[in-house]
């Protein structure tokens, strides 16, 4: 997705990793809630409570899920899901990659 209309806006962002990873949390008009956000070139590991699908929006990441051995790049229009109470290796060079997370 390009643009999300009729939402609520976090105004505050979410930082994490030193500013490696900043994002904003939205809610749609049927209460549906997702952040919007950016990784700065960085190699990260993130943890996850509710299941997740990350939508690549610009640049290109490397992903390695918990469960799995294999690394995988994703770029824009392309997405992954995670489960719940697990975790995820992402890794960025170069360009800054823009996601989508859309939870549960």
């Amino acid at each position: 997705m390009s643009q999300f209309n009729n939402v609520s806006v976090v105004a505050k962002a979410n930082v994490y990793f030193d500013g490696k990873c900043v994002s904003h949390s939205i809610t749609l008009a049927d209460g549906v809630k997702k952040s919007v956000g950016v990784i700065l070139p960085s190699a990260l590991t993130f943890n996850t409570g509710a299941p997740e699908i990350m939508e690549s929006v610009a640049g290109t990441c490397r992903v390695k899920l918990a469960d799995e051995n294999e690394w995988k790049t994703y770029s824009a229009g392309q997405s992954f899901n995670v489960p719940g109470n697990s975790s995820f290796d992402i890794e960025v060079s170069g360009e800054p990659y823009h996601y989508v997370c859309h939870f549960g």
